[in-house]
């Protein structure tokens, strides 16, 4: 048998003066399972958007997809080395990374 799951996560962006670690969404995935997480829209047009790991800029690969010009992240077959905090960042944005989700890998 097979088992997927899907994880679809909105990360909602908090005023920089009152985010802080703790307020860092977790989201909790299971090993072989995948996870969509998506960026919120900023200003029209849509910038084109980066995702970073851990603050290194997000290479795509057969199981890490950039999707909708960015707005989406497709995590696929999810393996402990996946875990760590993510971000997307408009690559028209100057300055800190945007709203952040750390992924944690469990099972």
């Amino acid at each position: 048998g097979e088992d997927s799951r899907s994880f679809h996560v909105s990360i909602q962006g908090t005023p920089r003066s009152t985010a802080s670690a703790g307020e860092i969404p977790i989201i909790t995935a299971v090993p072989g399972g995948q996870i969509l997480l998506e960026c919120p829209e900023g200003a029209e047009p849509q910038p084109s958007v980066e995702w970073h790991r851990e603050g290194s800029l997000l290479q795509e690969d057969a199981r890490r997809q950039v999707l909708a010009q960015g707005r989406f992240l497709q995590l696929l077959a999810v393996a402990a080395a996946d875990g760590g905090e993510y971000s997307c960042r408009a690559t028209s944005a100057p300055g800190d990374s945007g709203p952040r989700v750390r992924v944690q890998v469990h099972g």
